[in-house]
């Protein structure tokens, strides 16, 4: 099997980047109904950042997928506002530590996902069912861990990827405990968490970036 390399870790923040404004106003509708209202502007204009970052042709090279992540995490971490930045911005600082190296396997991916999830229950204080990006996440990494033994670094993404948005639909009915949802209460079932369908739309992109199930 091909192991990911640097060139897909771009291919997944360019992929993920135009996902992300397609997907913006959708994102900042679900947070109007129960966070802030900004999740989709926040989240377009640091992946943009991102991506203007990567086209920079002064910017230092990029040789391992976790100079790649590394420089996705201070990108957004200096560009975001409100609770994603900080927490994707996390979740991409952990990865990039243990992904330096020229290329990713199956354990590498799980590697990278699960150090990710870490991160964001490190800074964000969130467990599974308590309706965050958390939701999302941690039923990818599961994915992901599943699929390793497959020794397809592509499919253990789809895996991942597949697992993540069926995450962020089961948020839908759920009562958020944790976050700016939380303060309504009841009110806020019936709405998808919107930092979990940010994170299913992040992960599909570095599935897509992987290439075609074959």
């Amino acid at each position: 099997m091909t192991a990911l390399d640097a060139a897909w870790a771009e291919r997944w923040v360019r992929t993920a980047a135009a996902e992300v404004t397609a997907h913006r106003d959708e994102l900042t509708e679900l947070d109007r109904l129960i966070g802030d209202g900004d999740h989709g502007v926040n989240m377009d204009r640091g992946f943009s950042a991102v991506v203007a970052r990567l086209d920079d042709p002064e910017a230092p090279p990029r040789e391992t997928v976790g100079q790649v992540l590394h420089l996705v995490a201070a990108t957004l971490m200096s560009t975001v506002g409100g609770a994603s930045g900080p927490l994707y911005g996390t979740a991409f600082l952990r990865a990039s530590k243990v992904t330096d190296r020229a290329g990713l396997d199956a354990a590498g991916v799980v590697s990278l996902m699960e150090a990710a999830a870490e991160g964001i229950v490190t800074r964000g204080h969130a467990g599974p069912g308590d309706k965050t990006m958390v939701d999302a996440w941690q039923p990818a990494v599961e994915a992901a861990q599943r699929a390793e033994a497959d020794g397809d670094p592509a499919q253990v993404l789809r895996a991942a990827a597949t697992a993540a948005s069926d995450g962020a639909r089961a948020t839908i009915p759920w009562v958020a405990t944790k976050g700016r949802a939380s303060y309504l209460g009841e009110r806020s079932a019936g709405t998808e968490d919107p930092g979990a369908r940010s994170t299913a739309i992040l992960l599909a992109a570095a599935a897509a970036a992987a290439g075609p199930a074959s």
